[in-house]
C-alpha cells in the first residue's frame, strides 16, 4: 500500500527555525517544565550560548555529545545547541544500568556529556570515573545549577567556570557566527531499547529530522502539547520537534504520574499529546479522571507498544478529541495511523499507511506478497522520507535491517507479521521472534492476548512459547489479575481454550502481581522465556532467537 506524501520542503535548521520564532513572538513560551519557562527569546539565546560554549571546547561537526537526565529547560536549550553547533545529540537512557551507559558512551564515542544529577548516585559515580570525557552536570530538581551556568555563559573550561560563577566574564565569542547547518549532518544517536546485547545506535541526519517535524496535520502555532515519556525516546522528541518547527508551546514533565499530567492538562490547556498505551490506562483508571476538564485536547497520539482493542474503545468513549494510533520504528520506513474516532469499525487494526510511506509484506523467502492477494500474511515491510541513516558502527545489522527492490531502493524490515483487510487497514499478528510454532502451526500469542484482555479479572496479559517435549513449544498465558479479582488458572485457561482453534490452546495459565516492562510500556518476552528455557540447557537470547526467526514460517494464505 502507497500514500504519496507532497508536503515536503526545502531544508532549513532547527537553529534558523528558532531564530524565526524569536523574531516573530519573542516572548511566547516556547517551553515550559513543571513551572519554569522559556520564550523564544531567550530559547534563542541560550542555544547560541551552549553552541559557542561547544566551539570553545573543540567540538567539531558530527563530534558526538550526550545527554542523561530528565527534562528540564537545561536540558532542552542543550539539546538544540549541540545540533547548532553541528554535533551530534545522544539522548541517554536513564533506566539503563551504569555498565549499560559506560558502553554507550564508549560506543557513539562521546566528546562531551551533560548529566543531571538526579539520575541516582550510582550514574554519577561512574560520571566522575570518566577521566577522559569532560562532564558538566545540572543543578538538582530541573534547576540549571551554577557549574552548567558558567560553563555556559563564560569562556572558561568548567573547571575554570566554577569560580567565576558570579563573575560577568565574557572571551568575545557571543558575536562569532555559528557554523550552518547541513542536511546531511547525523542530528542525533537514539539507542534501541533492545532487549538482547548492547541496544543500537539509530542515527537520523538533520535534513530527515526537519522534514518529519514539519509534516503538516499535526500541530499549530497555537498548540500546547503535553510530553511525559523520557527524553530519549522518539516518543517525546518527534512531537517536541514538530511542536518547535510549528511555533507551538511543548509541555514537559520531568517524570510521568498520572494525577500530575491531569492537572497539568487541564490547568494549561494542553491541546496535544503523545502518551504511550500503559499511561492512557493509567489516566483512564485514577480517581482524578472523571472530574478533569481534558477539553481543549484536540489531537492526542499512541505509539511505542500495540494498543488492545479494549483500551481503543475505552479511549473513544472517554478521552476528548481526535484520537490517533501511531505504528512505525524509531528506525523509520513505514509508518500507519489509524484516525480512531474517523474509523471506530477499524480499531482491531492499526490503520493506513501514513503520508509518505509504501508499505507492503514479504513471504518468510523475502518475495514481495501481491496487495491483491486477500488473507495473505507476512512480514510488514516499508519506505517512506523518513528513515534512518543506518545503525551507528553496526554495518551488519543495518544490512539485516534492510530490504531492496529490483531498482536498489531501501526499505526497512519490521519484524512484525501482519495482513492488510480489505480496505487496505494493517492487522498486525506478532514479532516473527515471538511467534509459537507448535507441532508445526504458527500460533500467534497476539490473538490468545486479545482473548484474555475480555475477561473480566484479567488486568494485563503475555502469552509465550515454552518448551514442550511433544509439540517443541506450547503457549503459556501469564497473567496479572485485577485488583481484588479471584482467578483460577485452570478455569482460565479452559475459557480461552474454548473460544480458540484446536491448535492454539493454551497449555496453562500462571498468575503474576506484573509483568515486565520498560519505561515506554514495551514488555519484554524475552524476559519471561528465559527461565523456561534455560531449565533446559537453552537461552532465549540471540542464539535462539534468531533461529526462531529463520524457521517461522508465514501460514498459507
Amino acid at each position: 500500500m502507497t500514500n504519496p506524501d507532497d508536503s515536503l520542503q526545502a531544508f532549513k535548521p532547527f537553529a534558523d527555525i528558532i531564530a524565526a520564532h524569536a523574531q516573530a513572538r519573542p516572548e511566547a513560551v516556547a517551553f515550559r517544565v513543571e513551572d519554569r519557562t522559556l520564550d523564544w527569546r531567550a530559547l534563542q539565546g541560550r542555544v547560541n550560548e551552549v553552541a559557542r560554549a561547544l566551539l570553545r571546547d573543540g567540538i567539531a561537526p558530527g563530534d558526538r555529545v550526550a545527554l542523561l537526565g530528565f527534562a528540564s529547560l537545561s536540558y532542552v536549550e542543550c539539546f538544540f545547541g549541540i545540533v547548532a553547533a553541528r554535533a551530534c545529540v545522544v539522548p541517554l537512557p536513564v533506566s539503563a544500568s551504569v555498565e549499560t551507559l559506560e558502553a554507550l558512551l564508549a560506543d557513539c564515542d562521546a566528546k562531551l556529556l551533560f548529566v543531571d544529577p538526579d539520575v541516582g548516585d550510582a550514574i554519577l559515580d561512574m560520571t566522575g570515573r570518566l577521566a577522559a570525557l569532560q562532564v558538566v552536570p545540572f543543578g538538582r530538581a530541573g534547576a540549571e545549577g551554577g557549574v552548567y551556568a558558567a560553563w555556559r555563559t563564560h569562556g572558561q573550561s568548567v573547571g575554570q567556570a566554577v569560580g567565576l560563577a558570579g563573575q560577568a566574564v565574557q572571551e568575545g565569542l557571543s558575536g562569532a557566527p555559528l557554523p550552518q547547518s547541513q542536511a546531511e549532518d547525523p542530528f542525533n544517536i537514539i539507542y534501541s531499547s533492545g532487549t538482547t546485547g548492547l541496544p543500537k545506535g539509530i542515527v537520523h541526519l538533520h535534513g530527515m529530522r526537519q522534514q518529519q517535524a514539519s509534516r503538516k496535520g499535526f500541530f499549530t502555532p497555537q498548540a500546547r502539547t503535553l510530553l511525559s515519556t523520557p527524553m530519549y525516546s522518539n516518543t517525546t522528541l518527534m512531537p517536541m520537534l514538530g511542536t518547535l518547527v510549528n511555533g507551538g508551546t511543548t509541555l514537559l514533565m520531568r517524570k510521568f504520574d498520572a494525577g500530575r499530567y491531569l492537572a497539568l492538562a487541564q490547568a494549561q490547556r494542553a491541546t496535544h499529546t503523545m502518551l504511550v498505551p500503559v499511561q492512557y490506562q493509567r489516566l483512564l483508571a485514577h480517581p482524578d479522571f472523571a472530574g478533569s476538564d481534558l477539553s481543549a485536547l484536540e489531537l492526542s497520539q499512541s505509539t511505542g507498544a500495540p494498543m488492545d482493542l479494549a483500551l481503543k474503545r475505552d479511549i473513544l468513549w472517554r478521552w476528548p478529541g481526535r484520537f490517533l494510533e501511531v505504528y512505525g520504528m524509531t528506525e523509520g520506513g513505514g509508518s500507519c495511523f489509524l484516525d480512531a474516532r474517523a474509523h471506530p469499525d477499524k480499531l482491531a487494526t492499526v490503520g493506513r499507511p501514513a503520508h509518505g510511506s509504501e508499505v507492503f509484506l514479504i513471504d518468510e523467502t523475502g518475495r514481495r506478497l501481491s496487495e491483491g492477494q486477500p488473507g495473505a500474511v507476512g512480514e510488514v515491510v516499508g519506505r517512506s522520507p523518513y528513515m534512518m541513516a543506518g545503525y551507528h558502527n553496526r554495518p551488519e545489522a543495518t544490512a539485516q535491517l534492510r530490504w531492496l527492490d529490483e531498482q536498489g531502493r531501501v526499505y526497512h524490515r519490521s519484524g512484525d507479521i501482519g495482513r492488510f483487510d480489505e480496505d487496505g487497514f494493517l492487522i498486525l499478528l506478532d514479532r516473527i521472534k515471538d511467534v509459537i510454532i507448535s507441532g508445526g502451526h504458527n500460533i500467534y500469542a497476539s490473538d490468545l492476548e486479545a482473548v484474555l484482555a475480555r475477561h473480566a479479572d484479567v488486568a494485563d496479559s503475555a502469552v509465550i512459547g515454552v518448551p514442550s517435549s511433544a509439540w517443541g513449544e506450547t503457549p503459556l498465558a501469564l497473567v496479572v489479575p485485577k485488583p481484588g479479582a479471584r482467578l483460577d488458572p485452570d478455569a482460565l485457561r479452559d475459557w480461552v481454550n474454548a473460544q480458540v482453534g484446536k491448535t492454539q490452546r493454551l497449555s496453562g495459565v500462571e498468575l503474576r502481581a506484573a509483568l515486565p516492562r520498560n519505561a515506554l510500556g514495551k514488555l519484554s518476552k524475552k524476559e519471561l522465556r528465559t527461565p523456561y528455557w534455560e531449565t533446559r540447557g537453552e537461552t532465549s537470547g540471540e542464539t535462539r532467537d534468531g533461529a526462531r526467526q529463520e524457521q517461522t514460517k508465514a501460514p498459507s494464505p
